[in-house]
């Protein structure tokens, strides 16, 4: 999947200008060099909804946002590394 910023903004009901912050902030990482060429995978559509429930939900800024992706990203590894053993 390779979705637009008007596609993935329609999809997750957020802003152009706030997955532009996003991007900015390292949330979400598109393919292309401009907003116009960006083009968002699947995993980009996840995490960008998951974006716009902590930003709706909790009332996070973009950096609260990237810290709690990071954060969630980081439990899902270690989740993964104590189902490997």
């Amino acid at each position: 999947v390779h979705m637009s910023i008007v596609e993935i903004s329609q999809a997750t009901r957020a802003p152009e200008d706030l997955i532009m912050a996003w991007v900015s902030e390292g949330v979400l990482s598109p393919a292309g060099s401009s907003p116009e060429d960006w083009r968002f995978s699947g995993d980009s559509l996840r995490r960008a909804k998951t974006a716009a429930h902590l930003t709706h939900d909790l009332e996070l800024n973009v950096p609260g946002v990237a810290l709690a992706l990071d954060l969630l990203d980081e439990i899902a590894q270690l989740r993964a590394r104590l189902n490997i053993k």
